[in-house]
Order: structure tokens, then C-alpha cells, then sequence
């Protein structure tokens, strides 16, 4: 792949085998970053996982201690009393069927879905429109849910859901290149714990295998997985 000038110049500073402990993987990347947009800052875990057994599937919802740094737009699908209820606690779309039938014609200006447990069979008509986005509301992730007041909340706060890719991956963003290092730090450390209370009883061997940092456009940085580990412990 060819690549621009401005990413030829901003990846002279990195070392491609090194392992940068995760304070040096940070300020690395928000020096590289190049854009003239505010880039996200994903992580990227590489578990020692069987992903063709459910039982070694891994996922987890969290809410970071800095956000994502951007506006949440929140979706709830509620009735009765619990439309006013969802609409007090600052959700941007409140209603039934009438937003199912606006998303089966296109429409799709909001970040998270909530619905209350009597809602879902008429949310279930949107199982392959939201599903394959990552929005399905489910039970498991909290969103499935009468206490709309905290899945709001949570939403808000900037609430993020992870699950391992058939390649044994979990892709996650912790933020973006305008946060300061500390808040960077912070999120990142918050997800890898969370990923490392998920692992599976049945997962052998090492189980956090490879981690890398990266910005929207920028290259990925391998951290050094041991230091990292090492501060989870502390």
C-alpha cells in the first residue's frame, strides 16, 4: 500500500519491533497524529482464545473514566410511563414503533440503543440493521433494561462495548488524540482490565498475547504487554 507523505513523516519516530511501555505508546501517538480532524485512539488486543468455541467467546461492556470524548446520541425504545421517564433522563429519541419503521427506511442519527424488556419484540424487526452495527440491544450489555435513568447515564458517560473477532481480536477506542496522556492512560488501562477479568475458564496458555495503540489514521504501536500487565496488577 502506498502511503501519503504525512504519514511517511509522522511514523520516522517509531521503532516497528520495539515494545513501548503504554506511557511511551501514548505520547507516540498523539504525536503522530497528522489529521486535520480530532482522531480517535483505538487499542487492539490479540487474545490466545479458540473463537470457534462459544464458550471462549469474550466480551464485556464498560464505561471509561474519561468518555470517548464525544456526543453520545442515545436511542430508547420505550411505552407509557416510561417514555417521560427516559425522555427526563436525557435521551435524544424516545419512542416505539413509529422509530422502528424511520430505521427500516434509512435513518440512522444516533450512537446507542436502549429498550425497555416489554419493547423488544418490536425491536427484534431491526435485528439485521442494528446487529450487524453493534447496536442491538441485549441484556447482557445493559441495555436491555427498565432502569433506563442509569443505562442513559452510562450511555452518556460514553459506555463502550467490545467482543473478540473470529481472528481472535478485540478492537476498542479509549478516547482521542486531544485527551491529555493521563486520561489516554487512564481508559486504556480501565479496558485492559476489564478484557482480563473476561478471559474465559477454559482459555489455555497466554492469554493477552499482542496490544497496539493507534490513532484514526495513524500506524500501530506495539505496547509492551508485560509492563502492562504488570500495572494492572498494582
Amino acid at each position: 500500500m502506498k502511503r501519503g507523505k504525512k504519514y511517511r513523516n509522522s511514523v520516522q519516530v517509531l521503532d516497528r519491533e520495539k515494545e513501548y511501555p503504554l506511557d511511551e505508546a501514548v505520547r507516540l501517538v498523539k504525536e503522530m497524529a497528522y489529521a486535520k480532524f480530532n482522531e480517535g485512539v483505538d487499542m487492539a488486543v490479540r487474545l490466545g482464545v479458540d473463537t470457534r468455541k462459544s464458550e471462549q467467546t469474550v466480551r464485556g461492556s464498560l464505561v471509561l473514566p474519561h468518555g470517548l470524548g464525544k456526543k453520545v446520541t442515545v436511542l430508547v425504545f420505550a411505552k407509557g410511563e416510561k417514555v417521560a421517564e427516559a425522555r427526563d433522563a436525557g435521551a435524544d429519541h424516545v419512542g416505539g414503533e413509529e422509530l422502528v419503521e424511520k430505521i427500516e427506511g434509512g435513518w440512522m442519527d444516533f450512537d446507542r440503543v436502549i429498550a425497555t424488556p416489554d419493547m423488544m419484540k418490536t425491536v427484534g424487526r431491526l435485528g439485521k440493521v442494528l446487529g450487524t452495527r453493534g447496536l442491538m440491544p441485549s441484556p447482557k450489555k445493559g441495555t436491555v433494561t427498565f432502569e433506563l435513568a442509569g443505562a442513559i447515564s452510562d450511555a452518556k458517560a460514553g459506555q463502550v462495548d467490545y467482543r473478540v473477532d473470529k481472528g481472535g481480536v478485540i478492537h476498542c477506542p479509549i478516547g482521542r488524540v486531544e485527551f491529555e496522556e493521563k486520561m489516554l492512560v487512564e481508559n486504556a488501562l480501565t479496558l485492559m482490565d476489564s478484557i482480563v477479568k473476561a478471559r474465559p475458564a477454559s482459555a489455555k496458555g497466554t492469554y493477552i498475547r499482542r496490544v497496539f495503540l493507534s490513532s484514526t489514521m495513524g500506524p500501530g504501536i506495539k505496547v509492551d504487554r508485560q509492563e502492562l500487565l504488570l500495572r494492572l496488577q498494582d
